[in-house]
């Protein structure tokens, strides 16, 4: 499975597990500006903000690691996009979910961290 789709496959992984949790998925995929969510979902009043990093387990460095400070401004920028276009005031948060994948299968979910207000 190339890199492309392990990253759709987490996204889809990561929604689930969100749903599960009892989240309000608001949408995938939002674009604003130079910036990408994957994932803004809503609970107890609270927008979240997720970005969901995808690798096989082994890996020298945490999946969130790849979050850095221009990534996380690029968040933050479409976040502000998202609530202006949708004119809410509700608080807000940054999250990252790290979908660990089995080495020898990537179709099998080792595990999954839920990084709350990260950023």
């Amino acid at each position: 499975m190339n890199a492309k789709l392990i990253g759709i496959y987490g996204e889809q992984t990561a929604a689930r597990y969100l749903r599960q949790e009892k989240y309000d998925i608001l949408s995938a995929n939002f674009t604003a500006g130079t910036g990408e969510i994957d994932i803004v979902a809503e609970k107890n009043n609270v927008i979240c903000f997720v970005e969901v990093k995808t690798r096989k387990e082994g890996g020298m460095f945490s999946p969130a690691d790849a979050v850095d400070f221009r990534k996380q401004n690029n968040i933050k920028s479409a976040a502000s996009g998202f609530m202006n276009k949708y004119n809410l005031k509700k608080e807000m948060r940054f999250d990252i979910i790290e979908v660990l994948l089995q080495e020898d299968n990537v179709y099998n979910v080792k595990k999954i961290n839920h990084l709350k207000n990260v950023f």
